[in-house]
């Protein structure tokens, strides 16, 4: 199975991830170092996040995201906006549509892309297009990734590998399937086409593990 190693920016990249990670550590007190070692990577790759040299692997930026207590809104390229702005990129406050073709969008490392479904921030939801490229991954086969809330899916193309715990799942266009996303879990592309799904997921701090800085 393919790894999913972070990797520099390459397309379209939400602007500023990096510094909006870096003022979030700062905002609650982490060091590089510190933040690191909770996350299990070496300062220097959270130093190259922050200061946009490098694109994080899906699994480093939940666990990041999960102990800094940002939500994956708070990491689009409209985030740190003022909310009138926020609601001007995405359409006219109030809208209920969101327009596909002006989507908010991460793209990370190997690629693996979200696209933010709501017209603006949901602060118990996140409801998202995601597309896995030929051969991406969200995380290494050792490294897991787990965080608070609950996992929903469904695929619209291409062939996704899910391991949940110590089953693993493969799922086709029109499968979809729901998971606690406490247990460890990774995501990988089968074949050789993009891996397309609609996710959502649900209450993702509702988080029992303790943080620790």
């Amino acid at each position: 199975m393919p790894k999913a190693p972070e990797g520099k920016p390459r397309g379209h990249v939400s602007k500023d991830l990096g510094a909006r990670l870096r003022h979030a550590r700062e905002q609650k007190g982490f060091t590089v170092r510190g933040l690191a070692r909770y996350v299990g990577v070496s300062p220097s790759l959270v130093s190259q996040i922050e200061r946009g040299r490098v694109m994080p692997s899906v699994g480093t930026l939940y666990n990041i995201a999960n102990q800094l207590e940002l939500v994956v809104d708070d990491l689009f390229r409209d985030a740190g906006a003022p909310r009138a702005d926020r609601a001007k990129l995405s359409g006219d406050a109030g809208d209920p549509v969101q327009r596909g073709r002006n989507r908010n969008t991460i793209r990370l490392a190997e690629g693996v892309r979200w696209e933010r479904l709501t017209p603006q921030p949901d602060p118990e939801v996140e409801f998202l297009y995601v597309v896995y490229e030929a051969g991406a991954a969200s995380c290494d086969e050792d490294s897991l990734i787990r965080h608070g809330g609950k996992e929903y899916a469904y695929m619209m193309s291409g062939r996704l590998g899910i391991k949940i715990g110590f089953e693993e799942f493969e799922l086709g266009p029109g499968d979809s399937i729901t998971f606690d996303a406490q247990m460890p879990h990774r995501l990988w592309t089968i074949g050789k086409k993009p891996a397309e799904a609609v996710w959502v997921v649900y209450n993702r701090h509702g988080d029992s593990r303790t943080k620790t800085k």
